[in-house]
């Protein structure tokens, strides 16, 4: 069939090739070549159709033999299925038994070693509840003691510094007394200087008074001067 096909095509691409002939859709092809191609074709023709007619007569055996090989595969797969599934599940419960017991060993472990913890908690509590009742005793007394004791120098301090207040007061009385004294001496002095000055200033305004009436009478006494004798001095 391949051989019919092959010269076929190759008789078409001789025809499209062909040299046209003008003012016509015909064409001029090469006689023997063609000739040659229809030949193979023929020949090749008989041969595919005896083929094809073996294919034809063995057709309903071998659609038989298909159809038994798919029959024997699909038993052997539903066989092998259930062999398949049977096994899973016998698998399956072993494993789930073994997983229950496995689960119970561990329980029951983990229930032991919950009593275990359970009674060393119980044991390290009540330890440590008896040292910390201990160390709250202890706590407690030297509590007292040191509440005692700083209430005692509380006491102590507070007398001492009651003691260094009335001091502390008799000194600012005393200062107070002194600054009073200090402004008082003060003021005076500052009168007395007021007074000196005063004093002092009067003295020397009379001295000036008198010194000018006693130029004032000098010159008087001098009489006119002479024009332009004045810049001579």
């Amino acid at each position: 069939m391949y051989r019919v096909f092959e010269s076929l095509d190759e008789l078409v691409t001789t025809v499209e090739e062909a040299r046209g002939l003008p003012m016509t859709s015909g064409c001029v092809v090469p006689r023997g070549d063609v000739l040659e191609l229809l030949d193979d074709v023929r020949d090749a023709i008989p041969a595919e159709l005896d083929d094809a007619q073996d294919v034809l007569d063995h057709r309903d055996e071998i659609i038989a033999t298909t159809q038994r090989l798919a029959d024997e595969q699909l038993t052997a797969a539903r066989t092998e299925a259930e062999e398949t599934v049977t096994s899973a599940r016998d698998e399956a419960a072993r494993l789930l038994e073994d997983a229950r017991t496995h689960a119970d060993q561990l329980l029951a472990g983990a229930q032991a070693e919950a009593e275990r913890t359970v009674a060393v908690g119980r044991h390290e509590y009540e330890q440590l509840t008896g040292r910390a009742e201990a160390e709250a005793e202890r706590m407690t007394a030297a509590g007292r003691g040191a509440y005692e004791r700083s209430v005692h120098e509380g006491r102590q301090e507070q007398a001492r510094l009651v003691e260094q207040t009335e001091v502390v007061l008799a000194a600012r009385a005393e200062a107070a007394g002194l600054v009073d004294a200090a402004g008082a001496e003060a003021a005076r002095l500052r009168d007395e200087c007021d007074a000196y000055v005063d004093g002092t200033l009067g003295e020397f305004e009379e001295l000036l008074t008198r010194t000018l009436r006693t130029v004032g009478r000098g010159r008087s006494r001098l009489g006119p001067v002479p024009a332009g004798a004045a810049d001579r001095y």
